[in-house]
């Protein structure tokens, strides 16, 4: 990062300031990290490809701190951040590549959370959410998993909200079929465990 998206991260005020603004973004980064993680696990699908978003996300996050804070809800407007860094990275050709090792089951680092199914569960969930099309899994994963509005979630991937409600249902139904008809099972939503 250039000294002069730096500055303007943190503005050209005193250093005083410029300290405390840095220790602000230290101390949230700090505290949502395993939640980030968590939400760009669930919609890459790939716990390596997941920190990269979330490092590309917290980049962002740090060159708009000062945007960021004066924000009504931060936690939505870094969710916002993350998808769409997710989006733009799914639009890359290396995106697509075939991984020719097994992934971990679970995401390095990330506490258990309680109330949630069992590993054989997560995991068929996961892999039935990993072949819906990314834009389904981002509203689903926003909808169900962040519990956000569709009105929210309209804004986050800055479509209509009509668009949200049918790409809910189209990946609902994709999600069920690739479950072979069995109940999807509801998880905790992020950040509220």
């Amino acid at each position: 990062m250039s000294r002069a998206s730096g500055d303007r991260a943190f503005g050209d005020r005193a250093s005083g300031d410029r300290a405390e603004a840095e220790g602000a973004y230290t101390a949230y980064v700090s505290t949502r990290l395993p939640a980030l993680r968590r939400i760009a696990h669930l919609l890459c699908k790939d716990p390596h490809r997941a920190d990269d978003v979330v490092q590309t996300a917290l980049t962002k996050l740090y060159v708009h701190w000062n945007r960021a804070r004066a924000a009504d809800d931060l936690d939505r407007y870094v969710h916002t951040i993350l998808v769409r860094c997710f989006l733009n990275e799914q639009r890359l050709g290396w995106a697509r590549v075939v991984r020719l090792s097994g992934a971990p089951h679970e995401t390095p680092g990330l506490p258990p959370v309680a109330g949630v199914p069992d590993i054989e569960t997560r995991t068929v969930v996961h892999t039935a959410l990993s072949r819906i099309p990314a834009r389904q899994r981002a509203v689903l994963v926003l909808r169900f998993l962040c519990d956000l509005p569709v009105a929210e979630v309209a804004a986050v991937l800055g479509c209509s909200e009509g668009n949200v409600k049918s790409q809910t249902a189209r990946g609902l139904a994709r999600l069920r079929a690739q479950l072979g008809g069995q109940p999807i099972v509801p998880m905790p939503p992020v950040g509220k465990e």
